[in-house]
């Protein structure tokens, strides 16, 4: 059985990455690194810790994912990846969010809008973050990861592929799905959703 380890931030990235195993390595184990900072500081120390944790629970890949908030995506997949100590990069795959993860989740408006009972137009601005949460009816008792991960293991991910952020990290998990064996379908042959 494959073992993905991986490190997030928040709990509708954590159902993001649940929603992504069940529709494409559905026997796989999920096992969660335990980070334990956000700032610049934390991430070059917590990195390579939760490298060697997961090392050390034989995962056969690292997920990290994290949002890129106000910075550059780019830029802050670069600073990830520069943390990794060179032992370890050829098992894990970096993702950063632009914004938000539900910049991701939200990138197909009429979608979500369908699955929400909410308008389209709503998820169409910049930060659909509060919108999402609002319609998802997420609260601090109630983050909603069962549902959040069944939509995104339900999504058309191929119209993701419209946000750069989620293009990059889907790209990446492709590749490695290669040469892990695990069958990550090929979003590009699907048709897309013309951009509005």
């Amino acid at each position: 059985m494959m073992r993905i380890g991986y490190s997030v931030e928040g709990s509708t990235d954590r159902a993001l990455m649940k929603g992504l195993q069940h529709r494409w390595c559905n026997k796989a184990q999920l096992m969660e690194g335990q980070f334990r900072g956000s700032s610049g500081q934390s991430r070059r120390r917590e990195i390579p810790n939760t490298c060697i944790e997961l090392i050390f629970k034989e995962a056969d890949i690292i997920v990290f994912l994290r949002d890129a908030n106000d910075e550059d995506w780019r830029d802050a997949l670069r600073n990830e990846r520069k943390h990794c100590r060179p032992e370890h990069q050829h098992l894990t795959i970096f993702g950063v969010c632009h914004r938000n993860v539900e910049c991701w989740i939200c990138a197909d408006a009429e979608w979500i809008a369908a699955k929400t009972g909410k308008p389209a137009p709503d998820f169409r601005i910049a930060d659909p973050k509060r919108v999402f949460e609002h319609a998802m009816d997420i609260s601090s008792f109630d983050r909603k990861e069962e549902e959040i991960a069944k939509l995104v293991q339900d999504a058309p991910l191929q119209n993701w592929l419209s946000n750069r952020s989620f293009e990059d990290f889907y790209d990446a998990l492709w590749q490695k799905s290669k040469e892990l064996g695990c069958s990550i379908e090929n979003l590009r042959s699907r048709p897309q959703k013309p951009q509005s």
